[in-house]
């Protein structure tokens, strides 16, 4: 059974840096896509950034380029963001999301995992 557990969240000051991890168990993760999507209260959820676990295109939202960075780390089975220059429109729980038909897209329809979600609160 896939589970991805999210964690890293928290507080921080606006211009502040947080790193989220996500690690991922149940599977051989190779072909699949694997995103962060995130959603603020009262907002719909937000794709963040897509990727493909086999290191393949990477496509961020316009919101968070340059900003946030995605990584990987195969030997623990775990993806990472990095979010640097925070704000506080960034604040929202963050979901990690994995997607076995191996399609990077900023679709939700595409993941078939999701974590539980960590918190990410920026004061300003």
């Amino acid at each position: 059974q896939v589970q991805l557990v999210e964690s890293g969240g928290g507080l921080v000051q606006a211009g502040g840096s947080l790193r989220l991890s996500c690690a991922a168990s149940g599977r051989t993760f190779s072909n699949y896509a694997m995103a962060w999507f995130r959603q603020a209260p009262g907002k719909e959820r937000e794709f963040v950034v897509a990727t493909a676990w086999s290191g393949g295109g990477t496509y961020y939202a316009d919101s968070v380029k340059g900003r946030f960075t995605i990584s990987r780390d195969n030997a623990k089975n775990t993806v990472y963001l990095q979010m640097n220059t925070l704000k506080p429109e960034d604040t929202a729980v963050y979901y990690c999301a994995a997607g076995s038909s191996g399609v990077v897209s900023g679709m939700a329809y595409h993941y078939d995992y999701w974590g539980q979600g960590t918190q990410v609160t920026v004061s300003s």
